[in-house]
């Protein structure tokens, strides 16, 4: 089963680039992302833009409406995912678990919905 691993974290709690945490927090993804391609388990994954980059899009009674930034305001923001292949739930967790942001900020392990389409 394929598993999305949503990361979220503050964005005055991520380690600023160019200082010794945001080193130590690359070497955990660096070491992360080493361990899911040994164990087979990447699908994908990437670091999103900062949340002022986006761009929210909804449609109501036919009007497009395009709004700059996220489509609500919180305090952790969505700033990348992995996409697993996993044979169970507890599989996912344990690989998301080595997500170094999940150590500050929060990280959503989630089943991806399969249809079938005639």
């Amino acid at each position: 089963m394929k598993y999305l691993a949503l990361i979220y974290a503050e964005d005055k709690a991520n380690p600023h680039p160019g200082t010794p945490e945001f080193g130590k927090m690359m070497a955990g993804y660096q070491a992360a992302s080493e361990k899911y391609q040994e164990d087979g388990v990447i699908l994908g994954g990437e670091a999103l833009q900062p949340v002022e980059t986006a761009t929210s899009i909804r449609i109501r009674n036919g009007k497009t409406e395009l709004m700059d930034g996220p489509f609500a305001e919180t305090k952790e923001q969505l700033g990348g995912f992995y996409l697993f292949e996993c044979e169970t739930l507890d599989d996912a967790i344990k690989y998301a678990k080595m997500i170094p942001t999940a150590e500050y900020g929060t990280v959503e392990v989630r089943p991806i919905q399969t249809y079938e389409f005639d």
